[in-house]
């Protein structure tokens, strides 16, 4: 009997496939490499922030958080922690997945290959070290907070593959985006930075909620401040991840439905945008 051939479409989805996962792979084994600690350099980075993040809004700003919903916690470095983690892996791999095809650009000039493959496997490199760093802050929430924090642990599975597809979103048109637009790249740095800010990384709604209250009883003025605050996706991510790690509770639906909204948003416009100008980028290059 003649072995049955696979059709030319499944052939090339089975090369596809595998090509994303040795860049993957690569990517994963490149970023640390050559560096003595290796990939504890992922755990020291995002703890030295919040060490730092903990002495200047906790001790010297004397920020407060409240306790957890249900696990009873009031730790300000256990509260910005999960902050710190959380938007380190969406700006990082947005940052990471815009700067992926121009890195690559050898490679690109070399052989022809489907090029959103470079952006994902540079996503799903960041989200491997992003899922370490959930499970040492789910074991840390254990140890300090009991092991109610074990029911809603399943939850963090489809944060993060909503995460991922939000974040991939927005790498998938920056990446395009800042092949044609240098400055792109720069600029990015300064939006970061802002929207980091804006995301409730350092601080809660409860004090943007007392900003907008004392700015309406001082000047009369009235300002959607908490609900401009909450239209920020990073920071309806960063809640999230805040109700399953610190409060222990299951994120509300509004949450949860805002968050599959902003992924697909993201994703929809960003591969639009990406088959569009990603045809002719190896002549931009």
């Amino acid at each position: 009997m003649t072995k049955t051939q696979p059709s030319p479409r499944a052939a090339e989805r089975e090369i596809t496939f595998n090509l994303l996962k040795n860049l993957t792979l690569r990517e994963i084994r490149a970023e640390y490499k050559r560096t003595a600690l290796g990939r504890v350099w992922s755990l020291i980075n995002p703890l030295a922030q919040i060490a730092v993040y903990s002495i200047v809004f906790g001790l010297i700003l004397q920020v407060q958080v409240a306790p957890g919903e249900n696990s009873g916690i009031q730790s300000f470095p256990a509260w910005i922690g999960v902050g710190v983690i959380a938007w380190g892996f969406i700006s990082g791999s947005i940052s990471a997945g815009m700067g992926s095809l121009m890195s690559n650009a050898g490679l690109l000039t070399k052989v022809y290959f489907p090029r959103w493959v470079l952006v994902v496997s540079t996503v799903l490199a960041k989200a491997s070290t992003f899922a370490t760093e959930l499970l040492v802050l789910l074991v840390i929430m254990l140890v300090i907070g009991g092991p109610a924090v074990l029911l809603y642990a399943v939850l963090l599975v489809p944060l993060l593959l909503l995460t991922c597809v939000f974040v991939l979103g927005i790498a998938l048109l920056l990446s395009v985006a800042s092949i044609y637009f240098r400055d792109l790249q720069h600029l990015w740095t300064i939006l970061a930075q802002v929207w980091m800010y804006g995301s409730g990384v350092m601080f809660s709604v409860d004090i943007v909620r007392n900003a907008e209250q004392t700015l309406e009883a001082q000047s009369g003025t009235s300002l959607p401040l908490v609900t401009l605050f909450q239209l920020n996706p990073a920071e309806r991510f960063l809640t999230a991840y805040r109700d399953v790690l610190y409060d222990f509770t299951v994120p509300g639906l509004d949450i949860w439905l805002q968050l599959i909204a902003w992924s697909a948003i993201s994703l929809i416009i960003g591969s639009l945008v990406f088959r569009k100008l990603a045809r002719n980028i190896v002549e931009e290059i």
